[in-house]
């Protein structure tokens, strides 16, 4: 069974999943999105390997804080990228009792990408955009992928959190939330829809790593502003 690069762990993270998880940021992303917060991640060829018997193990210790809803969340980088050890590392947890959630572009739909969602049961689907044009030209990905992936979701019947980080001046549109709200009530396996106020607390990152950052000259998104789009979602 394959080995994964792991970027880091969070052993308790309340932001990713139904309540307190450990997460694990997997190295390695083939996306470009203008606002990535962990450009460190991109890379494939960094990170520290492990087996998933070993991050089964460590993700045990920690059970005890999971409460009913708690559990393990895979994030990135992408975990697409990394299928068979994703897979395998949920399969163990599965096996422990203890829940597993996948946070993920969608930008992989393949065989070993649906062993991983076997064993999934939670997914927060990062949502980039909601049209094709501004979709591609954000992540480098093409919005029907993850309208693909989506599909595949809610044919399994799996539980999904649709995500979208929120840009003032580029997607902070009532009419944007809105095609987000219409999604939901088109695929029922979408529990909830979050948006995510634009942060830049990476932006020493980018400058640590010698990137341009390509929101750099972007406001954050104030907490108001989430608030008032957050009502075209009833």
């Amino acid at each position: 069974m394959a080995n994964g690069k792991i970027h880091s762990f969070q052993s308790l993270g309340t932001v990713d999943g139904p309540g307190v998880r450990f997460v694990i940021f997997m190295q390695g992303c083939p996306l470009r999105c203008k606002c990535c917060h962990n450009p460190d991640t991109w890379d494939f060829q960094g990170g520290t390997e492990y087996s998933p018997q070993q991050v089964a193990e460590r993700v045990a210790r920690y059970r005890n804080y999971f409460g009913a809803e708690g559990g393990i969340t895979v994030s990135g980088g992408e975990p697409l990228m990394q299928a068979e050890f994703t897979a395998e590392l949920f399969r163990l947890c599965k096996m422990q009792g203890i829940s597993t959630c996948l946070d993920t572009s969608g930008c992989v739909l393949n065989e070993k990408v649906q062993q991983i969602l076997d064993f999934t049961d939670t997914v927060l689907l990062d949502y980039k955009m909601t049209n094709a044009a501004d979709y591609l030209d954000f992540t480098g990905m093409e919005m029907q992928q993850a309208e693909d992936f989506l599909h595949n979701l809610d044919e399994r019947g799996i539980d999904t959190w649709l995500r979208q980080v929120i840009v003032c001046g580029i997607n902070d549109t009532a009419e944007n939330v809105r095609i987000l709200a219409e999604k939901k009530r088109k695929y029922a396996c979408i529990k909830r829809i979050e948006l995510l106020p634009f942060r830049k607390l990476c932006t020493a990152k980018y400058e640590q790593l010698g990137l341009f950052f390509p929101l750099g000259n972007y406001p954050e998104t104030p907490q108001s502003r989430i608030d008032e789009l957050a009502g075209e979602l009833i």
